[in-house]
């Protein structure tokens, strides 16, 4: 067993796991957003994909009613994970208006891939 991982402390065969710090990324979206969103939707969601695939990004999505996005992030700092998005096709493009940041304690399994 790999020393990031803690062991569960209990009689049931419950898995390893360890806190993994990361940053939960909050976009607000412009009131437009769904006249703006659809021209610039795919160059986004490509982008979103690479940092997945990179293991950057562990999860994101938005609410469906258009009122926020939120993105799950490896990153070291509260302005690294701002600025993985500040440049976003979104941001240029006004779909999204305000990002915030706040650090989150992720509950890592032991054999999930990690970074």
């Amino acid at each position: 067993m790999s020393s990031r991982y803690a062991v569960a402390m209990s009689d049931d065969a419950a898995p390893a796991y360890a806190i993994e710090p990361i940053w939960v990324v909050e976009a607000t979206y412009a009131p437009d957003a769904a006249e703006t969103r659809p021209a610039v939707r795919l160059e986004h969601l490509e982008r979103i994909a690479r940092l997945k695939a990179a293991g950057t990004i562990l999860e994101a999505g938005g609410y469906l009613d258009l009122s926020t996005a939120l993105l799950l992030v490896r990153a070291a700092s509260e302005a690294d994970a701002i600025a993985l998005f500040r440049d976003d096709v979104y941001m240029r493009c006004g779909v999204w208006v305000e990002l915030r940041a706040k650090p989150y304690g992720r509950v890592a399994i032991e054999g999930e891939p990690a970074r």
